[in-house]
């Protein structure tokens, strides 16, 4: 329409604010952003707490179906990160109360993941089954380390016989201390690809389980934290929340400067202890964009990025904010794969930090 104001660039307005300070709720995501494995990631509990501190209240909101919302919760306290029950939203209680509304009160569902499948099914008032020769009515599938041929095949013959399928999440990946490995998304897809099938999918990035923990938290204004474009970045959208994206888990930098507009952040930070630091803007001059002492310049599909004075002592994101928004600027409507030059050799150390080739 002609006249009407354009919405700003994602991570150009920065946030002159810390975080904690301005939202009053961190939705956050849990593999890849608190921990990677049974580990932490070094500092967040710590950042976390500071923050709850400053009066941000924490909710958990993970696609991981494998673990009962009680033993999340324990785990976080063992890691040093406050956490009860109620605080913890997973993918296995949304599709649960999804499934509850497809088959009815007792419902037989063959549940295919870890025990936190299992235990958001007979929680929702729904009988789990184990065999495809038991009838159900849905077949509920989510991750767990154990799932191996045969509750996949169960899975396969209760699908052709009629059976729905429900997914509690497509998540091809999960961060690890070794890597990414295969997430549910990848046994989803032998299941979908064998019955020619495919399944409803109730996790992230549908809005329901943002929405629910800002019910349980009584937030105003969240702040979605998360690690995946694909999911948190894209959920946040859907549900109208801001959103943070850290470094500590599936995303990369080269994902993030193609990323299409709903996977776009507002915020971006190495690790969850962005919440506590303001964030500087990205801004327009002489037809680049600077962020601190870096300035990126689009001309086509290349990106150029250049040292212009002193660097702050900050997060080393600068230069990178200053990327994404050059690209996005030039690109508002689709995600695109951009080609990296560095102006000079401090703007090459930054590319190859990042992990970005220099074209």
């Amino acid at each position: 329409m002609t006249g009407a104001a354009r919405e700003p660039v994602p991570l150009s307005a920065g946030a002159p604010e810390p975080p904690a300070r301005t939202y009053d709720v961190a939705l956050l995501d849990l593999d890849g952003v608190v921990y990677v494995g049974p580990a932490a990631v070094p500092g967040v509990p710590e950042a976390l707490d500071r923050a709850a501190a400053q009066g941000m209240r924490l909710g958990f909101v993970t696609n991981n179906a494998a673990r009962t919302p009680e033993q999340v919760a324990a785990h976080l306290t063992e890691l040093g990160v406050a956490a009860e029950p109620d605080d913890v939203i997973t993918s296995s209680q949304a599709a649960a109360s999804v499934v509850a509304d497809l088959v009815g009160p007792g419902g037989r569902v063959l549940a295919v993941g870890g025990p936190g499948v299992a235990a958001a099914l007979t929680a929702a008032g729904l009988t789990v089954v184990e065999r495809a020769e038991d009838s159900p009515a849905a077949v509920v599938q989510g991750y767990g380390p154990g799932v191996g041929w045969a509750q996949l095949a169960e899975a396969v013959v209760a699908v052709r016989g009629g059976a729905r399928h429900v997914a509690t999440n497509t998540d091809a990946t999960i961060p690890s201390p070794r890597g990414v490995l295969p997430g549910n998304g990848a046994l989803v897809g032998v299941v979908s690809t064998v019955t020619g099938q495919q399944p409803l999918v109730t996790g992230k990035p549908d809005p329901a389980m943002h929405a629910e923990c800002v019910r349980r938290t009584g937030a105003r204004r969240p702040l979605v934290v998360g690690d995946r474009l694909d999911t948190d970045i894209e959920g946040a959208r859907r549900a109208g929340a801001a959103s943070l994206l850290v470094l500590t888990g599936v995303a990369t930098p080269a994902d993030l400067l193609a990323a299409r507009p709903d996977h776009r952040p507002d915020l971006l930070a190495p690790d969850a202890a962005g919440v506590l630091v303001p964030h500087p803007e990205v801004t327009a001059v002489e037809g680049a964009w600077r962020c601190a002492g870096w300035q990126a310049e689009a001309t086509g599909e290349r990106l150029t990025l250049r040292s212009v004075g002193a660097h702050r002592d900050g997060d080393g994101l600068d230069g990178l904010r200053a990327l994404a928004v050059a690209h996005w600027a030039r690109h508002p409507e689709q995600g695109a794969a951009p080609t990296v030059t560095a102006g000079d050799d401090d703007a090459a150390a930054a590319l190859s930090g990042w992990g970005l080739d220099a074209g």
